[in-house]
């Protein structure tokens, strides 16, 4: 069998990815100066190496326009998420970051009941209940919630997320994956670039600013989870994807607790990981 097809295989890459991303993209942030121009850094880059996986893949373009015009419409709220989510990444811890994140599946269950009117399915309800709860413990801090305007970004990212999810969810199969990602990766950065009006100057600063050695396991490792993703979703089933995609809630509670020291309300954080890849698994059944 070919390795590329090897779902296992896929996820432990795409796993592997999530993690040099999240832990990088955290110790960015410690000396990062303007959100907006390292997203658009990042992503562009990101975007660049993804163009290089395209051997990997079938050759395949959608001859549809209107593919092209929701893909569009989905990277608007892919700049609108990228950005919010740079700022929140900033002030949250990433293994934190890395469970509010798993909100966008709640807001998907609920999308389906109210928009495409889909069965209501208890396990799934349930499931996106204890998601809840698992953030909620999470921004605990001595018998008290703290959440502050950073969670709010966050919160406010995964919404957008949501929105661009529900637009393009079945558009990556029409493509070449990794032209696929490189797209919805250098779209909302430029979006992001003029939208912001972000200068030249501000851009070389920023990547003057930004570790070389951070920059490139950002990127690569960026490129590489969402183009495994992508993959382990075309090739397998959702219902084991899924919850093996989420096994990085828990790896990155420890990455983040070993690589950046991030050892505050560990036990709870494990509790709320477990929480919620346990939710995650009962939603696919």
């Amino acid at each position: 069998m070919n390795i590329i097809n090897n779902l296992v295989f896929v996820i432990i890459i795409y796993i592997m990815g999530a993690m040099a991303y999240n832990q990088s993209f955290k110790a960015i942030t410690y000396n990062m100066k303007n959100d907006g121009a390292t997203i658009v850094i990042l992503d562009i880059i990101a975007g660049l190496f993804s163009l290089l996986l395209i051997p990997l893949f079938d050759i395949k373009f959608p001859s549809s326009i209107t593919v092209y015009l929701f893909l569009f419409i989905a990277c608007i709220f892919y700049a609108l998420n990228d950005r919010i989510a740079t700022t929140a990444r900033k002030g949250l811890e990433a293994s934190t970051f890395s469970m509010l994140k798993q909100l966008s599946t709640v807001f998907m269950i609920f999308a389906g009941l109210i928009v495409f009117r889909e069965k209501f399915i208890l396990n799934k309800f349930i499931g996106a209940i204890l998601i809840v709860i698992g953030n909620i413990i999470v921004f605990f801090d001595k018998k008290k919630l703290v959440f502050n305007k950073y969670g709010l970004y966050g919160f406010i990212a995964c919404l957008f997320t949501t929105v661009a999810l529900l637009i393009d969810v079945s558009y990556s199969k029409e493509f070449n994956i990794a032209f696929y990602v490189s797209f919805i990766l250098i779209i909302p950065a430029l979006l992001i670039l003029i939208f912001e009006r972000i200068k030249f100057k501000t851009i070389k600063s920023e990547f003057n600013n930004i570790n070389k050695k951070l920059l490139l396991i950002n990127t690569i490792g960026s490129a590489i989870m969402i183009v495994a993703k992508l993959h382990a979703y075309n090739i397998g089933k959702v219902t084991i994807v899924a919850p093996l995609c989420s096994l990085t809630i828990i790896t990155n509670v420890f990455a983040s607790y070993f690589i950046l020291g991030e050892k505050k309300r560990l036990p709870q954080k494990v509790l709320a990981a477990i929480i919620i890849f346990l939710s995650l698994i009962l939603i696919r059944l």
